[in-house]
C-alpha cells in the first residue's frame, strides 16, 4: 500500500538531486547556499520524523539563516535555442498540454478509485489519500512529459532548476506558514480571536458572524501571507464555536468557502511573496506591486461573493 511516507521520500529525492546539481553549478556564485538549503530540505523530507527535535529545530533555523543572508542565487541549466523550442512546440501541438492535464485528472481518478473501488482502497492509504494521489499524479505527469519530448527524467529535474532557483526560499513559504498557523492554534490564539469577536460583534446574528469569519480569513491571510496559516486560527476561533456550534452551520461547506475567502486575501498581499512578488521578479516588472494591482478587481468581488455564498449555503 502506498502511504504518504513514499511521497515524502519522492519529494526528498527530488530535493536531494537539486542540492547535488546546484552545488556542481559553477555558473552560480551562490551555489553552496542553494546546495545547503535544498540539502537540508531533502533531509527533512527523507528522515525528518527520525531526527531529534532539537536537530530538526536547528535545521529550520539554518534554512532561515541561509535565506535571510541572501545566500541563494540563480543557476544555469540546459536550455534549447528559441528557434528549436518553437520547432518542437509546433511538432507536438496541443499534446504539450497532456502532462499538465494529467495532474488533476489522475488525482481525481485515484481519489475516486480509493473511495469507491476495492483495488483503489488497497492501493492508497486511507490517511491523506488526496495528497498521495496528487504526488503520484505529479510523477505520472513528469514521466509522460519525458516520453512526449523524448527526454530523460534527469533532464526534467535539471530543467526545473532555474525556476526553483528563481523562486528560492519562497517555495517553502506555504509549508512554513501552515505550520505556523498550527502553532498559533495550539497556543490558544484561536481562543483569543473568539473572545475578541464575541466582544466586538453580536454573535447571535448569523450575518455578522459570517462576515467576521470570511473577512477575518481574508485579513489574517493578508497578514500571514497564506490561507493555510489563517485557516486553523480563524476556524478554531470563529468557524467552529460560533458558526458550527452556535448557529448549526455545516462544517465542510463552511471550511471550503472560508478557505476560498482566505485565498482572496492571498491575491492582495505582498506577504504572499511566492505568489505576488516572485512573478514580478521573473517578468522583470518595474512596479513591485503590479501583480497585486492586477488581481484586486478579481479578489474584492470574489470575497463579496464568498460572503453571500457562505450565508446562503452553510445553514441549509
Amino acid at each position: 500500500m502506498i502511504t504518504l511516507q513514499y511521497i515524502y521520500w519522492l519529494a526528498g529525492a527530488y530535493l536531494l538531486v537539486l542540492a547535488w546539481r546546484g552545488g556542481r553549478d559553477r555558473s552560480n556564485r551562490k551555489r553552496w547556499g542553494n546546495a545547503g538549503f535544498w540539502g537540508i530540505m531533502a533531509l527533512m523530507f527523507l528522515a525528518g520524523e527520525r531526527l531529534p527535535s532539537a536537530l530538526a529545530g536547528a535545521a529550520v533555523l539554518a534554512l532561515a539563516l541561509i535565506a535571510g543572508l541572501g545566500a541563494m542565487g540563480r543557476g544555469g541549466a540546459p536550455q534549447a535555442r528559441d528557434d528549436r523550442k518553437r520547432e518542437q512546440a509546433r511538432a507536438l501541438g496541443n499534446r504539450l498540454f497532456l502532462p499538465a492535464l494529467l495532474i488533476p485528472g489522475t488525482t481525481v481518478a485515484l481519489v475516486l478509485a480509493a473511495k469507491y473501488t476495492g483495488w483503489g482502497s488497497w492501493l492508497l492509504a486511507a490517511d491523506q489519500t488526496t495528497v498521495i494521489a496528487l504526488g503520484l499524479a505529479c510523477l505520472a505527469s513528469v514521466l509522460s512529459a519525458c516520453l512526449l519530448t523524448r527526454r530523460s527524467p534527469m533532464y526534467a529535474i535539471e530543467s526545473s532548476r532555474p525556476l526553483v532557483d528563481a523562486i528560492g526560499w519562497t517555495a517553502i513559504l506555504p509549508l512554513m506558514l501552515a505550520a505556523l498557523g498550527s502553532v498559533f492554534a495550539a497556543t490558544g490564539v484561536g481562543d483569543a480571536v473568539s473572545s475578541l469577536v464575541q466582544w466586538a460583534i453580536p454573535v447571535e446574528n448569523r450575518l455578522a458572524v459570517v462576515l467576521a469569519y470570511a473577512l477575518g480569513m481574508a485579513l489574517f491571510t493578508m497578514v500571514m501571507g497564506n490561507a493555510f496559516a489563517a485557516f486553523p486560527v480563524m476556524t478554531a476561533g470563529i468557524g467552529i464555536p460560533l458558526l458550527v456550534q452556535g448557529h448549526g452551520a455545516e462544517a465542510a461547506s463552511m471550511a471550503a468557502i472560508g478557505m476560498l475567502s482566505g485565498y482572496c486575501g492571498t491575491l492582495m498581499t505582498p506577504m504572499a511573496a511566492n505568489f505576488n512578488l516572485v512573478p514580478v521578479a521573473l517578468l522583470e516588472l518595474d512596479d513591485p506591486y503590479a501583480v497585486i494591482r492586477a488581481q484586486l478587481p478579481t479578489a474584492l468581488p470574489l470575497l463579496a461573493a464568498n460572503v453571500v455564498l457562505m450565508y446562503l449555503v452553510i445553514f441549509r
